[in-house]
């Protein structure tokens, strides 16, 4: 192996930890926002060691935690490129695609009638709901309601998602399956297009008693180009999902797929992962930091999770071998002391370590999140698409 050649690479994206806003952000409603910072001013004895230990506080000033005196590896900041703070946008630009019309959300007033209505007419099923919510909270409020009329909930969250409930034993799961195809291809119009319609089923007869089951179905937009994953595939190397990447991506470019059931499932899958042998890529992301905490505006609850991932994370290190690099980053902010209930425009850290580093320190801050992606392809001597954004660090990696 080369100096700047590595058998295996990690990518694990905490889901929404930004480290400042963006120039732009103000244009979003995200002046000042600093997901990881405002967290740690909340947040009182955060204990971060492993983060801390790769230089994050040597990145991005930390309140109560110092910077490392010697970090293992390198940082920097990543810039958005593409317009938009969505998963999507930012998982398609991490793997070089450059998003230039962001995908519409529908947070603040649900969705418009015009859609709704051709939605109800093309189901035959009458739709209520129509708002912003959890999960749970909406089967809460309306499930029993949908039992007994066979009316459609529909929901969406402050990501691009349009979300269908429907009960397995009196909705079932073909219908609810055949309702969500008709959505996906009503969202394909410019003014409703969403990144993911979901199907999500559930069981009970009363509130109190309702649990989603494994059957989701994600009905997702496929990225409209090549990727990093689909040059890392073609090559023949191993590309293993962890998380909602399968999700993002619609499948494209992976060879092995892994759900998790919430971020620490995801890492100890990751654990299971980095004992086997292969070659290329595993990609993880890590979603409860934001689906659980940032867009319900909880410090507290998001530095427990950091707190459990860093725990975690301090699993891992002792498993790479001189052979492996770990990049650790994110896809957008998530600032859980901002205003509403969305993701924040902000600037996404670059942690890049390996046991065979000689070298660490901050490097120039990058003009895309497909730095990430780029170095990958450019790690096992291959080319990006043509047309995608980033530039490999490799050779900075020493």
């Amino acid at each position: 192996m080369s100096q700047n050649k590595y058998r295996r690479v990690f990518t694990i994206v905490i889901d929404s930890l930004g480290v400042g806003a963006l120039e732009d952000a103000a244009a979003y409603g995200d002046a000042g926002t600093d997901t990881l910072g405002h967290i740690a001013e909340r947040v009182p004895g955060l204990k971060i060691p492993n983060l801390q230990k790769l230089g994050m506080a040597n990145l991005h000033p930390l309140k109560g935690i110092p910077p490392a005196e010697r970090p293992l590896g390198y940082y920097m900041k990543l810039r958005e490129a593409s317009a938009g703070k969505d998963t999507m946008t930012g998982h398609w630009e991490m793997m070089g695609l450059h998003v230039t019309k962001p995908f519409r959300t529908f947070t603040e007033h649900g969705f418009p009638p015009e859609l709704l209505e051709e939605l109800s007419r093309r189901t035959g099923r009458k739709i209520i709901g129509n708002k912003s919510a959890s999960g749970t909270e909406i089967l809460e409020e309306l499930a029993e309601e949908e039992i007994a009329t066979g009316h459609m909930i529909v929901y969406t969250s402050a990501d691009s998602v349009l979300q269908i409930c429907g009960n397995e034993e009196t909705f079932g799961l073909e219908e609810l399956y055949r309702c969500c195809q008709i959505a996906r291809e009503l969202t394909l119009r410019d003014e409703w297009k969403v990144g993911r319609v979901i199907a999500r089923p559930y069981v009970g007869r009363k509130k109190g008693e309702f649990k989603r089951t494994a059957n989701r179905h994600d009905y997702a937009l496929k990225p409209f180009g090549r990727t990093a994953l689909n040059v890392l595939k073609d090559a023949g190397l191993s590309v293993i999902s962890v998380g909602k990447i399968y999700d993002i991506f619609d499948g494209e470019g992976l060879t092995e797929s892994n759900k998790s059931q919430s971020s620490v499932h995801g890492m100890e899958q990751t654990l299971e992962i980095a004992r086997r042998d292969f070659d290329g890529l595993c990609y993880v992301n890590l979603v409860d930091f934001d689906a659980l905490w940032g867009h319900r505006r909880n410090p507290e609850g998001y530095g427990r999770e950091l707190e459990a991932f860093d725990e975690k994370l301090g699993e891992l290190l002792p498993l790479l071998k001189k052979e492996d690099l770990l990049l650790v980053t994110a896809d957008h902010g998530n600032d859980p002391t901002h205003t509403g209930t969305d993701h924040t425009r902000e600037k996404v850290p670059l942690l890049a370590y390996s046991p065979s580093m000689e070298g660490y320190g901050l490097l120039e801050e990058g003009s895309s999140f497909g730095a990430v992606g780029a170095t990958i392809v450019d790690n096992f001597g291959l080319e990006m698409p043509e047309g995608t954004v980033g530039s490999s660090i490799l050779g900075k990696l020493l």
